[in-house]
């Protein structure tokens, strides 16, 4: 328990807004990339199938990224590897705008999404370490500030593609935000070591059961995410009568939900036990699913959507948080061991909601999300960390 006498305080520092910054970088190149699959595909002149194919390559190359990870840091130190991620996800978002043939495109994907990743994790156990009971709410600021850089870039996109520039150019935002980020801050770093320290002759050990069960969570809180980014907009046309072009605005209403969750929950983290934080945000998103899965009225299916990104914004910050309580102290093995969930659960739970959708209908296929809202709820009430 946390005691009353001895409040848990988030210091908002230089290395703080410079991971922060870097964080909303990598937030530019998910949502930029993201949005521009479907324009991918028209360019492209390909199927649905093939132009997926583009999320599939940012998933297994976030599993590489985990493989690597623990070699790098090792040998080159957090704050390299994050800068190394940072510019080889720009190299990736390069080749995407100047490539035209599908399979550089795919190329660019895989670097930027690896790389991407490297950076990511990298940063997010680094800003662990650095706020020390404080991380989980750093981890979640972050994420907050990420989203609110990022979701501009999708309406600079749709700004952006009726000009003579194109659409393509808006993704040039995460370099120019790069070299911004780079110049003013780019001599900072944490108070952490650069090389994070070994463990100590005797005390390394196998990660115990709940660091697995911890990481399974994350595959299923990251699952649901992708599930509601690649398929809410769908349902949402079908129940509703919208376009789909109408209905893809639904994602902005989840959007602003995840960025008010992640800045109210950076509050929270500092309050409210972990455990106890994390089974509500999944019983919020729990909530809005419902919402929007019966609404027929396109005012309810917008707010369920935006309950839902209330919910599902502290996922991946908890997530990530209870791998990191959960590893003995290691969180460069977190931090390694994360993207692999991930990258696994980004290539999986949409395929897997698609297939069902072909078989069943979208809305029996997204029965699928309170399936994982469950098996979420149950690893995180079996895998808490015990005070």
């Amino acid at each position: 328990m946390r005691e009353a006498t001895e409040p848990i305080r988030l210091t908002r520092d230089r290395p703080t807004w410079l991971i922060y910054l870097q964080l909303g970088t990598f937030a530019t190149y998910l949502y930029g990339l993201s949005a521009a699959v479907p324009l991918l595909r028209a360019d492209e002149r390909t199927s649905a199938t093939v132009a997926g194919l583009h999320g599939t390559a940012m998933a297994l190359a976030t599993i590489a990224a985990g493989l690597a990870l623990p070699y790098l840091t090792n040998r080159y130190g957090r704050r390299a590897s994050t800068w190394l991620g940072v510019a080889g996800m720009n190299a990736g978002v390069v080749l995407v705008v100047f490539s035209s043939s599908l399979p550089l495109t795919l190329l660019g994907y895989a670097v930027s999404g690896g790389f991407g990743s490297l950076m990511l994790y990298a940063a997010m156990a680094a800003l662990s370490d650095h706020h020390g009971p404080a991380g989980a709410a750093a981890i979640s600021e972050a994420n907050a500030v990420g989203v609110v850089i990022g979701s501009s870039v999708t309406f600079l996109i749709s700004a952006m593609a009726g000009t003579a520039l194109g659409w393509r150019a808006a993704l040039l935002v995460t370099p120019l935000l790069t070299v911004a980020v780079a110049a003013a801050l780019g001599r900072v770093w944490t108070s952490a070591p650069a090389t994070p320290p070994e463990p100590a002759h005797g005390s390394a050990r196998r990660p115990g059961w709940r660091f697995h069960v911890s990481g399974a969570v994350l595959c299923c809180c990251v699952a649901l995410e992708f599930s509601f980014n690649l398929w809410a907009v769908s349902l949402l046309a079908a129940q509703t009568g919208l376009s789909l072009a109408t209905a893809a605005t639904g994602l902005s209403a989840m959007i602003a939900g995840m960025a008010a969750g992640r800045f109210a929950g950076a509050r929270l983290a500092l309050r409210v036990p972990h455990t106890r934080l994390f089974a509500g945000a999944l019983a919020v998103a729990a909530a809005g699913w419902l919402i929007f899965w019966s609404a027929t009225d396109p005012l309810l299916g917008y707010a369920g959507l935006a309950l839902s990104g209330l919910g599902i914004s502290l996922h991946f910050p908890l997530a990530l948080s209870a791998m990191i309580g959960n590893s003995g102290g290691r969180p460069d093995l977190a931090a390694a061991a994360s993207p692999m969930w991930a990258g696994a659960a980004m290539a999986v739970g949409p395929f897997v909601l698609g297939a069902l959708a072909d078989g069943f209908g979208t809305r029996a296929a997204f029965l699928l999300v309170p399936v994982l809202i469950g098996l979420a709820v149950g690893g995180v009430l079996t895998a808490r960390t015990r005070s």
